[in-house]
């Protein structure tokens, strides 16, 4: 059995979940939490983008990813990057990303990002929002602590 195969005998499947994460919310930490139960590992990419001013580097902010992942949750990993999500999985192997859906307006522009990362050869898996979550969004976290 090769080392990318799991004990039944499939091939053991890497995941991304990408994002601002500016801050990591409740909802950020249950899209991961399934997204365990989905694949074989997740990697929370926190992306570094200089169209947008996060109020911490991408460095800080996974940092703060990181501290408030479970420590048991050994097949999660977080890394900063900046660049294209479909080059971050081309060059560490990772099969698909994940991305979470609040409403139909994240449906719809997520949709779009899934097109095109599907043309770049990289699938995309939606997780809808928990009901209870679905209000919660970086921006009205960032707002309540102002």
């Amino acid at each position: 059995m090769s080392s990318d195969e799991g004990t039944r005998g499939r091939v053991r499947v890497r995941a991304v979940y990408p994002g601002t994460f500016d801050p990591f919310t409740p909802g950020h930490l249950d899209v991961v939490e399934r997204a365990r139960d989905l694949f074989d590992e997740v990697v929370v990419l926190v992306a570094v983008n200089g169209a947008k001013h996060p109020t911490a580097s991408g460095e800080e902010r996974a940092a703060a990813v990181r501290a408030v992942l479970p420590v048991e949750w050994t097949s999660v990993t977080v890394a900063a990057w900046s660049g294209l999500t479909a080059t971050y999985c081309r060059r560490h192997e990772v099969g698909v990303i994940v991305r979470g859906v609040r409403n139909i307006t994240d449906l719809w522009t997520e949709h779009q990002l899934a097109a095109m990362n599907q043309s770049l050869g990289v699938p995309t898996v939606f997780l809808p929002t928990q009901p209870e979550l679905a209000a919660v969004s970086s921006t009205s976290v960032r707002a309540l602590g102002t």
